[in-house]
């Protein structure tokens, strides 16, 4: 008998289980929820900022909104000083920097400062 033939015609028990075990693992990474990074600035802000600057004000601190005047009085003039505070925090607002991860708190400063440039009328309408 040649050793071809005295081979099983399906694979073992164990390979088949292995190869279910892989499609069940890329069903649930392609499913699975995303993690914060790499979503926009919007939908960063909406998920971690909004909830204290409800359409660029400030629930905690009324002279520290995100509107143009008050972002310009207080000495931010860009959104490189909105990353560094969003990351890092300043006064009474912590750090998200972890939370928002890596480009998270770029992505949010860029879309905060359009939104300052555009007196945050975009975003009420949303």
């Amino acid at each position: 008998m040649s050793s071809l033939q005295s081979l099983p015609c399906s694979p073992p028990a164990w390979r088949r289980w292995l190869g279910f075990l892989v499609l069940i693992g890329l069903v649930l990474l392609l499913w699975w929820p995303r993690p914060a990074w790499g979503a926009s600035g919007e939908s960063l802000f909406a998920n971690h900022c909004a909830g204290c600057h409800i359409n660029g004000g400030n629930i905690l601190r009324r002279g520290k909104t995100l509107k143009l005047k008050a972002l310009e009085r207080n000495g931010i003039s860009g959104p490189e000083a909105i990353a560094a505070i969003a990351s890092a925090g300043l006064g009474q607002m912590s750090g998200y920097g972890e939370v928002l991860g890596p480009g998270g708190a770029e992505a949010v400063a860029d879309w905060v400062w359009q939104q300052a440039q555009l007196n945050w009328i975009a975003a009420q309408k949303a």
